[in-house]
């Protein structure tokens, strides 16, 4: 199969990006099925194992896509589209209006909703992150995301890590900005690490106790997860969006309350990290992701639709922060 993967970005990804990411590591998986790949990305990217065209936002996509593709696989929203089959995965949650009948969603609870139950989860690809070392020594919690960005709680996590005598090593984002609701004072206990590749994640998550992802919104999927549970680390976060159905009770605990989270970091060493790592490999590895995907694929080949009625966002007044108590 001709597959071609489009996004309005430059890959690979680095540091931050996990759109860019993830469809780095399903087209590298497509290849090594013998499957053709092409990535219509930004300019500046480059591949190893796909040819790399540069995709222009002010052309017709019509006119963008070769004529020898067999599927056409969007990373966003696309209108007027007609030259092939497609689809149109859906990363976030931008809540704008009815969405295409063939897009498809990363989670469960984000494609319900939305209205659909059309989704693939994403994938890790083992073979980019250092080997994980499950018998060293766990000396500190982490925090991974884009730390100024108020719906990831770094302000939670950095609470609750202190509340039980933790430190704590923050990963993400570019600076720890905590002036929407407390100006970040200096604590000996947390250590901001900024922007930071594989390399680095598997060094602080090799030393981890476990992932604190305090949520204010309805995550989408949270690749931050899968991260942490392949390196043996066990995840304590709120309840939202689709962390119920990643995070089952023998690899986490959440919660919506401080002092709940709390209590429960005091217990982490009591996850087996064994069974974090092989629950992430047997359920969110990239061969399953480009299986499920492939599946997706056919049924556009086959003149289907993946919904029968447009997704369109459920509920509209969605608070802008979700309920984190004491």
């Amino acid at each position: 199969m001709n597959i071609l993967l489009v996004n309005d970005t430059r890959i690979p990804a680095t540091t931050y990006g996990g759109t860019e990411r993830v469809i780095w590591w399903l087209g590298k998986e497509l290849a090594r099925q013998g499957h053709k790949v092409t990535y219509l990305v930004d300019a500046g990217s480059e591949c190893p194992f796909a040819n790399i065209l540069i995709y222009d936002a002010t052309k017709d996509m019509n006119l963008q896509v070769p004529d020898d593709i067999d599927v056409v696989h969007f990373q966003f929203q696309v209108h007027g589209f007609t030259k092939k089959p497609y689809l149109c995965t859906v990363h976030n949650n931008s809540g704008k209006g009815e969405m295409d009948n063939n897009s498809v969603f990363v989670s469960a609870n984000h494609a319900a909703r939305n209205g659909s139950d059309v989704y693939v989860y994403n994938g890790l690809d083992a073979d980019d992150y250092p080997r994980p070392n499950l018998s060293q020594p766990r000396k500190h919690f982490h925090f991974l995301a884009k730390a100024a960005w108020k719906v990831k709680n770094v302000k939670g996590a950095i609470d609750i890590a202190t509340r039980s005598h933790n430190k704590l090593v923050v990963m993400g984002g570019t600076r720890l900005n905590l002036k929407m609701g407390l100006r970040f004072t200096p604590n000996l206990n947390v250590r901001f690490k900024g922007m930071v590749n594989n390399e680095q994640k598997g060094a602080v998550m090799n030393a981890s106790k476990g992932l604190l992802f305090p949520v204010l919104w309805y995550e989408p999927f949270g690749v931050a997860i899968t991260e942490s549970l392949y390196f043996g680390c066990p995840v304590f976060g709120t309840p939202y969006g689709s962390l119920p159905e990643l995070v089952p009770a023998e690899v986490g605990l959440l919660s919506a309350s401080k002092s709940v989270l709390t209590e429960a970091l005091r217990n982490a060493d009591s996850y087996s990290r064994q069974h974090c790592h092989e629950y992430c490999m047997d359920n969110f590895s990239i061969a399953k992701m480009a299986a499920d995907y492939l599946k997706l694929y056919e049924v556009v080949l086959g003149g289907g639709t993946l919904n029968k009625v447009a997704p369109v966002l459920l509920e509209h007044n969605q608070p802008k922060y979700l309920p984190w108590e004491e």
